[in-house]
């Protein structure tokens, strides 16, 4: 069935909020992750809403199985609840190729063949000292470089195997966007006891030409995760502070591909003794450790600054 005829059924929740908790089996859960699910876990409580937990299992060569059931144990041992099932992205990867090619369709997307190592030279050229200050998104990434690499990314320069990556034009998506919904923004809501919330201009633009998917996987982060919401009927999305500006491209997604807008709520975030969010990449102490060590829920609880 057709992802346009399947979203407003799927939207439909008796009128109950819908929240989600959304971790990624790429290694242990940590503190960090606590704070996210008793964030959910605060508002579906304090709007009569229901719960859900997602698997965002999206990356098969990162993500393992026993990552899975490990973050399965800690979430039942911080007695946390979710409405069973769990959403298995890697399940569903025909909805996402679905969505990709209804973005494609609208001339939104094109191949990328440039290697990173082609990238970085041609962002070193553009980053030349006689002509500093190349942009970078939210997170500090250079953005892609399209006319620089414009014959690397020639598919008639390319074989019929070699790796690619579709991208979203960006120029083009914004000008479908403006049509569309003019002005482009969010609903930031400050607490589940407010009922008015703050609009949010988005800025999509910031992330340049995004990948949305690769030969292959079949979506990226920010594609799957527009697509879930929708498909589960998610009202409100409350996640961290690391995420506040990815929200600008997925409110851009939302409107190209015709998508319920949640509200959204990013909490802050726990930092290391760097100053640095809590992450698995960095090796931050994961909740397994804490529990070997004799500290309980409760005291997770209060180390989150959960009350």
């Amino acid at each position: 069935m057709p992802l346009c005829y399947i979203l407003p059924v799927a939207n439909q929740s008796n009128n109950r909020p819908v929240l989600r908790f959304a971790p990624s089996p790429t290694g242990h859960l940590h503190l960090g992750h606590a704070l996210s699910a008793f964030e959910n876990e605060r508002w579906a409580a304090a709007t009569g809403g229901r719960l859900l937990l997602r698997i965002e299992d999206i990356d098969t060569t990162r993500c393992r199985p026993e990552f899975v059931a490990a973050l399965l144990e800690d979430l039942a041992w911080l007695d946390l609840s979710f409405e069973p099932w769990p959403r298995r992205q890697s399940e569903h990867f025909d909805l996402y190729r679905e969505a990709l090619d209804r973005l494609a369709g609208m001339g939104l997307l094109y191949r990328s063949y440039a290697s990173r190592t082609e990238i970085a030279a041609a962002i070193d050229r553009a980053d030349h000292p006689r002509d500093p200050g190349i942009t970078r998104d939210p997170d500090g990434t250079p953005l892609y470089p399209r006319a620089a690499l414009a014959a690397a990314d020639d598919p008639a320069k390319r074989g019929p195997t070699e790796p690619f990556a579709f991208r979203l034009d960006m120029t083009a998506a914004l000008a479908k966007a403006a049509v569309l919904v003019p002005p482009l923004f969010w609903r930031e809501q400050a607490s589940p006891q407010e009922a008015g919330f703050e609009a949010i201009p988005a800025a999509p633009e910031r992330w340049g030409d995004v990948v949305l998917a690769r030969k292959e996987f079949p979506a990226s982060y920010h594609l799957a995760v527009v697509v879930d919401d929708a498909l589960q009927g998610i009202t409100h999305v409350v996640r961290g502070r690391d995420l506040y500006h990815a929200t600008g491209l997925h409110r851009l997604l939302q409107t190209l591909l015709g998508l319920p807008e949640p509200i959204y709520h990013h909490h802050g975030l726990i930092l290391g003794p760097d100053g640095e969010k809590l992450s698995k990449s960095a090796r931050s102490t994961s909740l397994r450790v804490l529990r070997a060590d004799g500290v309980t829920p409760a005291q997770i609880r209060g180390m989150a600054g959960i009350v």
